[in-house]
């Protein structure tokens, strides 16, 4: 079997989903309580049980094989860098770097992340940088409620702060995330094709060297609040609701 084989999400949706502003807007209205699991409880305490209170946080959000991890933790020595996955296999996974030659600066926890984002906003702590790497597409029509910018956990995730990036070999997943993000910010950020010759995941590499077109987006949410992302929610809805008058 060919490496550079992988194949671009097929979907029968086009571009950004109708019902993806309504979503949103529904679910930055009203706070999302569903219980943590224990494992991700125990995996907030490891996640900052080496961090000195005083370091830039970093998190790699569903970091896989933690190759980014690694190669973020390398180019930003001075921050705490936290790779998060719900998969122990592949944490365990992350060849070819042995225990050895791991950076000091960095830690690796199973955890869900509807839990750990919600987690780190209940600590009040903020990001510093904040990567979600190649996720999952979900590309039915019938899964934006799976995609992360559809997810009930979505708002939380401005509220951490931070230089927020998000990379995708499907076009339509960016789209809907800037969105996605207009809708809580009351501004959309962009996004951009980019080559992929950083290979900073292993995805990152097989959809490069498979031909495919890469998208990032990059947005600073520093001064971002939560009474900001709900005041944002209420003057899009507000907006919305005169348009369809």
């Amino acid at each position: 079997m060919s490496y550079a084989n992988s194949k671009i999400p097929d979907s029968a949706q086009g571009g950004v989903h109708e019902h993806l502003p309504r979503l949103v807007r529904r679910h930055a209205s009203a706070p999302f309580r569903k219980p943590f699991a224990e494992f991700s409880l125990r995996a907030i305490d490891a996640a900052l049980a080496g961090w000195d209170g005083r370091a830039g946080l970093i998190l790699d959000a569903g970091c896989g094989v933690a190759h980014s991890t690694i190669a973020i933790a390398r180019a930003h020595p001075d921050a705490w860098v936290i790779g998060v996955d719900q998969s122990a296999d592949r944490l365990e996974r992350r060849k070819p770097y042995p225990a050895s030659l791991m950076p000091d600066n960095m830690v690796l926890v199973r955890a869900d992340l509807v839990d750990f984002w919600r987690l780190l906003s209940a600590r009040g702590l903020r990001l510093a940088r904040h990567y979600i790497l190649y996720p999952n597409p979900w590309p039915k029509i019938g899964h934006l409620g799976r995609r992360w910018h559809g997810h009930p956990v979505f708002p939380t995730i401005p509220e951490l702060g931070g230089l927020l990036e998000l990379r995708s070999n499907w076009q339509v997943y960016v789209e809907e995330f800037a969105a996605a993000l207009g809708v809580l910010l009351g501004r959309q950020p962009s996004w951009q094709v980019f080559d992929g010759s950083e290979g900073l995941t292993p995805f990152e590499r097989k959809y490069r060297d498979s031909g495919q077109t890469l998208y990032r987006l990059s947005v600073e949410l520093s001064d971002i609040t939560l009474d900001g992302v709900r005041s944002a929610v209420h003057a899009s809805g507000q907006c919305h609701r005169e348009s369809h008058q």
